[in-house]
C-alpha cells in the first residue's frame, strides 16, 4: 500500500493505455514509477491430499419406532431440522432402516 507524498492519502491504481500508475483521489498526485506486485505460488501436493471424505453414517443416527409408509417396516432413523422460521417447531425427518425411504413429520 502506497501513500500520497503531498497529503498522505492512500493511492489507488489507475490504468491508461499500457501504463499502470497510482493516483491520489484527494489531491490528484500521480506516482508514475509504479510496478504492480506479482505473487506466485508453487504447490507441491495434489489439491485433494488433505481432504477427508466422511460419508453420512446412518447407523450413528438414533432409531425410533415408526411405520414406514412405503414398506411398513416398524423402525426408522430420525433427526430434527429447522426448516421454517425460528418461532415454529422443527421438522422431524425419518428414514426407514429397511428400504431407506425418507419422510417428514411436522411438530
Amino acid at each position: 500500500m502506497n501513500f500520497c507524498e503531498k497529503c498522505g492519502s492512500v493511492l489507488v491504481t489507475k490504468k491508461s493505455k499500457n501504463k499502470v500508475y497510482l493516483v491520489c483521489k484527494k489531491c490528484g498526485f500521480k506516482l508514475a514509477k509504479y510496478k504492480p506486485l506479482e505473487i506466485s505460488e508453487t504447490l507441491n501436493k495434489k489439491p485433494l491430499d488433505d481432504v477427508i471424505i466422511i460419508e453420512k453414517n446412518e447407523e450413528a443416527l438414533p432409531k425410533t419406532k415408526a411405520v414406514c409408509p412405503k414398506c411398513n417396516n416398524k423402525e426408522a432413523h430420525w433427526w430434527l431440522q429447522q426448516t421454517r422460521s425460528i418461532d415454529e417447531a422443527p421438522t422431524l425427518f425419518l428414514r426407514c432402516t429397511k428400504c431407506k425411504y425418507s419422510w417428514r413429520e411436522y411438530g
